[in-house]
């Protein structure tokens, strides 16, 4: 599954020392609470609330245009209290989605418009379908596609989910290059990798 070169302009975006990408038009607010560990995209419109409670993400996550990352929240009798979010290796989320989880773990796909409810928790090699309600506290197995909404176990994922979706984010990271100079090159939003390999 070999993806096409998908552009960015290199000036609307900082590169740090450990390979993270993060668009200087994303809102990353308390930016001392939030590690991201390495090989990190933050696109552009996507917003981290690092001033609730710390953000920590692991290497080769792709956090597509528009998502919104927020630590989960519990009310008590004395108010509201926000707790870390702990997010895997290998993980994609794309467009215009909402992760309100507890964690997230490692080799997780979830999918575009997809509300991801207080404290839940995805477990490893998971899958989220475009458009789907995870209801708050909801545990989702390892190796289960969830679809729906209120969202519901769909379908099995193979054995190899681990293999492609570390395949598919490092070559994701591997092909988000800055725009070439002279000849325009194609739109990062234009331009969008098939991931048919990984919907079942």
């Amino acid at each position: 599954m070999e993806l096409s070169n998908i552009y960015y302009d290199k000036e609307h975006y900082v590169e740090t020392a450990s390979g993270n990408k993060v668009s200087r038009k994303s809102l990353v607010a308390g930016a001392q609470n939030i590690v991201l560990t390495g090989k990190v995209i933050i696109q552009c419109d996507a917003i981290l609330r690092g001033d609730l409670a710390n953000i920590r993400t692991g290497r080769y996550c792709i956090i597509s245009k528009g998502v919104v990352i927020r630590p989960p929240f519990k009310k008590f009798a004395k108010g509201v209290a926000f707790f870390p979010l702990q997010m895997g290796d290998h993980v994609f989320i794309d467009e215009n989605t909402v992760v309100n989880a507890a964690s997230v773990g490692s080799y997780v796909y979830i999918g575009k418009n997809v509300v991801v409810g207080r404290r839940s928790i995805l477990k490893d090699c998971c899958y989220i379908a475009d458009n789907s309600v995870i209801p708050p506290e909801t545990t989702v197995p390892s190796f289960t596609k969830y679809s729906g909404s209120p969202a519901a176990p769909v379908d099995e994922l193979p054995e190899c989910t681990a293999d492609l979706m570390s395949a598919y984010t490092r070559n994701y990271f591997t092909h988000f290059v800055p725009r070439p100079r002279g000849p325009e090159g194609v739109n990062v939003w234009e331009k969008k990798p098939d991931i048919q390999a990984l919907s079942l």
